[in-house]
């Protein structure tokens, strides 16, 4: 059986949407979702995030400054993150000598309005913060409801490559923020659950969904049990400590809440349920297609509906070249195997 996503997704007028830019970029989402809070680390990373606007538009005088006063945060700030890596046992001097290295590059390529160069050392220094940034994190941050030990849980993140008949997608699963949803992909990809299969439901701007089996089971049956298995649906919000578990935004009231992982990203990996409940899911997931502008965080009818576990990370020029026609031929997990916790 084929889990369908049945709602209807409005193209929200543009006076209705939220103020400020909704956070589109599977990378920044990532970096955001990771529970670290180095303060120092923070600012550099969003101060160049910040810089896309301006990008966009050309501006490269607010460039060129928004470049210095990256070089300023450094300068203030890199003895705070030495010392709180440190606190923990982590090394980060070689990091951030190279990221001293690169700012002066990235006003260089800024004041010769140079946007590939601009584009490439920006990429290189986020690269570095988000590295600094996952060395940070200690240990997982909550506990996980006990009357879900079953479960197989990702307590950490993996990357994992599916490998389909039109070419790679990478992609980055998160269980810091989406435990069981992570987990139970990162364990059927580990079995070779998803070798082979189709995707069931390609629908242009919408989703491309997978992992409807062959014959009559609607998902993954365990060996053990010979049961079918099902994953509640959990959703994180930073203001909790822990995901919320087969509850809606719309029974808790949660109207304008943003998900830690948002559907705002085109490529975000969702897990599917049915129309009926929504602690059904099995083994089917989805990618959203839709283009953020007309689906922002805060105003889709996807947030707070289901559970995003991850992002396409390379390869997204490729989602819209994939149809029912084809498969996935082999899913690999590239990192991040050791995090997975499987029952048994």
């Amino acid at each position: 059986m084929v889990l369908a996503l049945l709602i209807s997704l409005p193209q929200p007028a543009a006076a209705a949407l939220p103020a400020g830019d909704p956070v589109t970029d599977p990378g920044a989402l990532l970096r955001n979702a990771l529970p670290m809070d180095q303060r120092q680390l923070r600012d550099l990373q969003h101060t160049l995030e910040g810089s896309s606007t301006d990008l966009r538009a050309k501006r490269w005088s607010r460039l060129t400054q928004r470049a210095r006063r990256l070089q300023k945060l450094l300068n203030e700030g890199g003895a705070a993150i030495e010392a709180d890596a440190h606190r923990l046992g982590v090394e980060v001097e070689e990091q951030l000598k190279r990221l001293g290295e690169l700012l002066p590059r990235l006003e260089q390529a800024a004041v010769r309005e140079d946007r590939t160069a601009f584009l490439a050392v920006r990429a290189r220094i986020l690269a570095l913060i988000g590295s600094m940034e996952a060395d940070l994190v200690q240990g997982f941050p909550f506990s996980i409801p006990r009357q879900y030990d079953p479960l197989p849980r990702l307590l950490g993140r993996a990357r994992v490559r599916l490998h389909t008949t039109a070419g790679d997608l990478l992609t980055v699963v998160d269980g810091y923020n989406a435990p069981l949803t992570a987990g139970a992909f990162v364990d059927l990809v580990q079995r070779g659950f998803y070798d082979g299969l189709r995707f069931n439901r390609a629908e242009a701007f919408y989703i491309l969904q997978t992992g409807d089996p062959e014959g009559e089971a609607d998902g993954f049956v365990d060996p053990r049990t010979g049961q079918l298995r099902t994953i509640p649906l959990e959703i994180r919000i930073a203001s909790e400590e822990q995901p919320l578990y087969d509850l809606t935004f719309e029974d808790l009231g949660l109207f304008k809440e943003t998900p830690v992982l948002p559907f705002s990203a085109r490529g975000a990996m969702g897990w599917a349920h049915s129309s009926t409940a929504v602690d059904d899911g099995s083994s089917q997931f989805f990618i959203f297609l839709f283009e953020s502008e007309l689906t922002p965080a805060g105003l889709n009818l996807i947030d707070g509906r289901f559970a995003a576990f991850g992002y396409v990370v390379e390869g997204a020029d490729l989602l819209d070249k994939l149809t029912s026609t084809d498969r996935i031929l082999e899913a690999i997990v590239i990192s991040g195997a050791e995090n997975l916790w499987a029952h048994g």
